[in-house]
């Protein structure tokens, strides 16, 4: 038998090494008020409540998650639909999303925020986002931060079988079928082929089954159903907010038993053989390394914050774009 766990999740998704935390966000925000705020606002809205339709989270004008610190791991923004403004102190800002990927190498430490900009004022502002923290090895820890966008437009979405029973890969991180993706930042554990880190969103439509590759008995592999409808796989229901964490060294069938397309995000990677250690917003491989992060960040700041504002978003006439801490601005 293939699985070896499964369960329900509700937003932060279960993991295994070498991914120590993925969040799925969905909200459904409203119109804007014309400066990225929401245009209305009940007391549910207010805060991190998951059974509401939105969220401010920690904004308090702008929704999303103000200035705070990373130190020893890597981000990987998935956003589906809407928009984030990315800034950060050490000089990098950027507009991402409707499908573009953010991945964010904290290394040695770095503060940045995470705002989702309500753009449109005169309808709703959906957005979709995945946040995937991926651990360093103690090799690559305390590197220093790095940031890259992988966009939109040059990452591979591979079809499998006919029009209308088919199987679509978005693929993030890794290789499928000779198809390989964008590299990540330098010092990922990702860069490495010898890890083989994957990351994919699957769609299938109805009926469809789809077969993941045997890889090694070694490989951690993590299936979640983040739609609707329902997947079997090898015998077992894999239903909306549920996971599995599956052997990668057998043959794993998935076939979609709904009559609409399901939607699944598939994590997988080779381990990072050393003790991974996650508090707060640090991930390190000893208590006394994130007590060390800790008494760094009281004293440095980790290069500090140098903004009057702890939520910054950009104007709101700025499209997708990147700007790097030596100036170079990249846009898609």
């Amino acid at each position: 038998m293939a699985i070896l766990e499964r369960g329900s999740y509700k937003h932060q998704m279960p993991t295994q090494n070498p991914f120590v935390a993925s969040m799925h966000h969905l909200d459904f925000f409203p119109a804007g008020n014309g400066n990225l705020g929401p245009g209305s606002m009940k007391k549910e809205n207010e805060g991190f409540d998951l059974s509401a339709d939105w969220r401010m989270y920690y904004g308090k004008n702008v929704p999303g998650f103000p200035a705070h610190p990373h130190r020893g791991f890597e981000t990987i923004t998935i956003v589906t639909e809407g928009l984030v403004d990315h800034t950060d102190g050490l000089g990098s800002r950027g507009r991402y999303g409707e499908g573009d990927v953010q991945w964010m190498t904290a290394g040695s430490g770095l503060q940045h925020c995470e705002m989702f900009p309500l753009i449109n004022d005169d309808k709703p502002n959906t957005m979709e986002l995945f946040q995937v923290w991926l651990s360093l090895d103690h090799e690559h820890r305390m590197v220093e931060p790095d940031y890259k966008m992988l966009w939109n437009e040059d990452i591979p979405r591979i079809s499998i079988g006919e029009k209308g029973r088919e199987t679509r890969i978005t693929l993030i991180a890794g290789e499928v079928n000779g198809i390989k993706a964008v590299e990540p930042t330098k010092n990922s554990w990702a860069n490495n082929p010898i890890n083989r880190l994957s990351i994919q969103l699957i769609e299938m439509d109805p009926g469809v089954e789809y077969e993941l590759p045997v890889v090694s008995g070694t490989m951690n592999r993590s299936l979640y159903n983040y739609y609707d409808g329902v997947a079997m796989v090898e015998g077992k229901e894999l239903r909306k907010k549920m996971y599995m964490f599956l052997s990668a060294d057998e043959e794993t069938i998935i076939k979609n038993m709904s009559d609409s397309v399901i939607k699944l995000l598939l994590l997988e990677s080779e381990p990072i053989d050393e003790p991974i250690l996650a508090y707060g917003p640090f991930v390190m491989t000893t208590k006394e390394e994130i007590r060390q992060a800790y008494l760094d960040y009281q004293e440095t700041q980790f290069g500090g914050w140098p903004f009057h504002e702890q939520e910054v978003a950009h104007e709101k006439s700025l499209g997708r774009f990147a700007e790097y801490p030596d100036g170079r601005v990249e846009k898609p």
